[in-house]
């Protein structure tokens, strides 16, 4: 499970993920984001009243020190998790990380080198096993009138694994001799199959 500077002889591509030109299927990711996201508000706030994040009994101060708070660590957040992408990559000894904005989304990306299954799934999800319990953990401890500027990290951050999910979800079905290469906007696959793969096909 590391990652390769070369394709191994006789490894040739046969998919190619690209959500920015496949509107349908970034479509479809975007709606089971949005869905889950909904899921964990509503879901939540049966727990916790929502409405706690308003709640000004303690004065202007903490109220608006709670939504400054929660824009922060958002923006925090969105970095950390490429950061952790990145880090993910490093250990799994890709030489190059690169990083950028395509005006909808940030990514780490790593076009100078290969990885193989476990690598990519590994460094594909991350951010969702790395900070999926030490967000639900800053809830817990949280004062209640804090308790929803941690859930709506948490939120974001298991929403916005959807799309890391979904390509996890289609590697596990390509072949085991999988590599891939991962420019941050799309992924191609090779195999040493020749010709389409039916794992691939619709």
């Amino acid at each position: 499970m590391r990652a390769r500077s070369a394709l191994p002889e006789g490894h040739e591509p046969f998919c190619e993920i690209d959500l920015q030109k496949d509107r349908k299927t970034a479509l479809a990711v975007n709606l089971a984001a949005a869905a889950v996201a909904a899921v964990m508000a509503a879901g939540m706030h049966f727990l916790v009243p929502v409405g706690e994040l308003f709640d000004m009994e303690d004065g202007l101060g903490p109220y608006a020190l709670r939504f400054g708070l929660l824009l922060v660590l958002m923006i925090a957040y969105l970095v950390l998790h490429e950061l952790t992408h990145a880090l993910a990559m490093k250990l799994l000894g890709v030489r190059r990380v690169k990083f950028g904005f395509t005006g909808l989304y940030a990514y780490a990306g790593c076009e100078e080198d290969y990885l193989d299954r476990g690598a990519f799934l590994v460094s594909a999800l991350a951010p969702l096993a790395v900070w999926t319990p030490v967000l639900a953990a800053a809830c817990l401890l949280a004062p209640r009138p804090w308790f929803w500027v941690f859930w709506i990290l948490e939120i974001a951050n298991v929403s916005g694994a959807a799309g890391d999910v979904f390509l996890s979800g289609k590697v596990l079905r390509f072949p085991a001799d999988m590599l891939s290469r991962d420019t941050g906007v799309s992924v191609t696959f090779y195999s040493a199959r020749s010709g389409r793969d039916p794992k691939n096909e619709e």
